[in-house]
């Protein structure tokens, strides 16, 4: 994905760039109410669900194309852009016809090629150079998302970016939707010029948590972050409790903090060589415990025992989990860790039993 183009020319190049409205447009006097605080605010993008894709049937799928005029009303009344979600073909062109700006692509929608690539025909089709943002898709899959965006990329839209929402779990957790910020941080390794929003309001599904997942993913040189903002969050007719009022996102944005990635210091510079060296020295650990586990793998070859001794496994997975939390790390991160260093161990031992040498 290369020529990537400004999202939005016409608008003040600022950072952050924050699109905000309610999860799902509800009544003409809703949006308006909620549009015209954003637009005093100083916003410049309003977002507005038409078609909201659900879980279950039976829930709010949102209001339909009824919904359009509305957002047509916001555009000329407050002079912010529009936006909403588009899910078929059908959505893209009466979104389009109606004069809307800019279209989103939900995250169970990245999640499938077909319902991808039907979009992006029908925006070739359109033939105009439109902003698009795609979110990840609900499961942990960088080349999935990467996918999706190949899709709308190739059907010419240059106008392009991601939107960072969350990956789905089971369990309790303290978000709605878990981070993951090492694949969002990939994505942008992988391509600089592409442009990456947080949707913190998914990510948390608490609006309590939102103010400290928009300061990370602003820490993390983020270009914008995409807010549910209803003007009665409490009385929203789908996932109220991470909608926040306009004055309530007002005071949010003039909280954060935007880091001056310009400035270095020799301080920084000696603690990045410290970095730098540790790292160094990880690898050569890593590749020292890979030389160990292969000698283990040629003895279980010659005895003819098993490569997975899963007894072991899990009382050195439980010992070294404690040991990290008395060290200040977290389980999941320490878990994480040993996970892969256990595949990758597997699979070398796997090779050696095999008859192969281990790459």
């Amino acid at each position: 994905m290369k020529d990537l183009k400004p999202l939005f020319p016409d608008l003040p190049n600022v950072r952050p760039i924050v699109i905000a409205g309610p999860c799902s447009v509800e009544s003409e006097d809703q949006v308006m109410t909620t549009a015209r605080q954003l637009a005093a605010d100083g916003i410049k993008i309003f977002r507005g669900g038409i078609w909201k894709p659900r879980t279950s049937p039976g829930g709010f799928e949102g209001i339909g194309e009824i919904g359009l005029p509305w957002l047509k009303r916001v555009k000329e009344e407050t002079g912010m852009l529009v936006s909403t979600e588009v899910a078929t073909r059908a959505h893209v062109e009466l979104a389009l016809n109606a004069g809307v700006d800019m279209v989103w692509i939900g995250a169970r929608t990245s999640a499938n090629p077909f319902a991808m690539q039907e979009i992006a025909d029908a925006l070739k089709d359109f033939g105009k150079d439109i902003p698009v943002l795609v979110k990840n898709p609900v499961n942990p899959d960088l080349e999935l998302w990467i996918g999706a965006m190949k899709r709308i990329y190739n059907a010419g839209i240059h106008r392009l970016g991601a939107i960072h929402r969350g990956f789905s779990t089971y369990g309790k957790h303290l978000y709605r939707n878990m981070p993951q910020w090492h694949i969002p941080i990939e994505l942008q390794r992988r391509y600089p010029d592409l442009p990456i929003f947080c949707d913190p309001s998914h990510i948390t599904g608490k609006r309590e948590l939102i103010a400290s997942v928009s300061q990370q993913a602003l820490d993390m040189n983020f270009a914008g972050l995409i807010i549910e903002s209803h003007c009665d969050p409490d009385a929203a007719w789908s996932d109220k409790n991470q909608q926040v009022s306009p004055e309530v996102l007002n005071v949010i944005l003039n909280t954060l903090v935007l880091r001056d990635e310009t400035s270095s210091t020799e301080n920084l510079t000696l603690l990045r060589q410290q970095i730098d060296r540790i790292n160094d020295e990880l690898l050569e650990l890593l590749a020292r415990r890979m030389r160990v586990t292969c000698e283990i793998g040629q003895y279980k070859k010659e005895h003819k025992m098993p490569v997975i001794q899963q007894t072991r496994y899990n009382d050195l997975m439980e010992r070294l989990v404690k040991n990290g939390e008395e060290l200040g790390l977290t389980e999941d991160f320490v878990r994480n860790i040993l996970v892969a260093i256990h595949e990758e161990s597997v699979r070398q031992q796997l090779e050696i039993v095999n008859g192969k040498n281990p790459s």
